[in-house]
């Protein structure tokens, strides 16, 4: 009998967990669609250039474009050699600007093949969102 007991205990503890284990994977889901429907919002004019922005190009939204990152880097390299004017700091182009805009570019190009990315896996997420809300609204109706 007392086994019998703790089964019946357990058995909604159990369904109970598994409820808030999917609520929780639902949350996770819903803020990853989130994110991607942002991303494909504030970087929709970058998004028509994604099968370049493969983490070797990132895109120049001044000039609506993609830069070569090595091509880049070298321009970067030349400016500061002929101590051009850099318009940003209203002086000539040192090569610590020069070092610093390179990473920051770098960072830009990982940062533009991630949300190409992440605006890909939309439909993706958006189906597994659907699939796991069928799963709880089924277990909910279980319990």
């Amino acid at each position: 009998m007392k086994r019998f007991l703790c089964g019946a205990i357990a058995l909604p503890l159990f369904a109970a967990g598994a409820l808030h284990a999917q609520v929780q994977s639902i949350n996770e889901l819903k803020g990853k669609i989130f994110d991607a429907r942002m991303t494909k919002q504030t970087f929709a004019a970058g998004l028509k250039f994604c099968d370049e922005l493969d983490g070797t190009n990132f895109y120049f939204a001044p000039r609506e474009r993609v830069l070569n990152l090595e091509e880049y880097h070298r321009s970067l390299q030349s400016l500061a050699l002929q101590r051009a004017f850099n318009p940003e700091t209203r002086k000539p182009w040192s090569e610590e600007d020069a070092a610093k805009r390179w990473e920051e570019v770098k960072r830009q190009a990982i940062g533009d093949k991630a949300n190409c990315a992440l605006v890909a896996s939309l439909p993706e997420l958006e189906k597994q969102l659907e699939e796991l809300e069928k799963k709880a609204q089924a277990t909910e109706k279980k319990n």
